[in-house]
């Protein structure tokens, strides 16, 4: 084994645990939710530099998978998804989650050009790209059944289901009409 192929190990569970982290983030912002004792702007400075070396796991990800050998893939089958002759499934969805994070970063650089809402629309699809690394992650990495690796899938699942499930709570208790909580039955 090469040194490439354990960096293209290493650095495509740091880019998981980056992007589940960021994606937790975005939905923490999205909540206005801030940490103990910071202002809100701390969580949103901290959501896009945890995305910003996201995005640079994933490239140094990719790269060293491609320069590594091991395996026969391209940079082609990195964007073009399924078109790798090695799982190609697995491979292409690796493929469809780095497209969507190209399509953020690009748009989030082109924020003021294209315009709020269009950057946002664009933007939610941050939240597809996880899922779908998640189980490229599960299809090809060689040590998703490690007993370590499975406790950061787990980990992983359990802190975005979290996150999901608190600003659905929140979303719920802002709709509720005064004095009624979002969870008491209907009378």
């Amino acid at each position: 084994m090469s040194a490439f192929w354990y960096l293209t190990r290493g650095t495509g569970v740091v880019a998981l645990i980056l992007l589940t982290a960021s994606v937790a983030l975005g939905i923490a912002n999205v909540r206005r939710v801030r940490l103990p004792g910071a202002p809100r702007f701390v969580t949103l400075g901290l959501h896009r530099t945890v995305s910003l070396l996201a995005v640079a796991f994933v490239a140094v990800h990719v790269l060293t998978a491609v320069a590594d050998g091991y395996v026969p893939l391209t940079l082609v089958d990195a964007v073009v998804p399924f078109s790798s002759a090695y799982h190609p499934f697995w491979i292409g969805l690796g493929a469809i989650s780095l497209d969507l994070l190209l399509a953020v970063v690009l748009t989030s650089l082109l924020r003021r050009r294209i315009g709020y809402r269009a950057w946002r629309v664009v933007h939610w699809t941050a939240y597809a790209s996880w899922p779908v690394a998640l189980a490229h992650t599960v299809g090809t990495g060689t040590d998703a059944g490690e007993g370590w690796m499975v406790a950061i899938l787990a980990g992983a699942t359990v802190l975005v289901i979290a996150a999901v499930l608190g600003r659905l709570g929140a979303h719920r208790q802002r709709r509720a009409p005064r004095g009624i909580s979002a969870f008491s039955p209907p009378v």
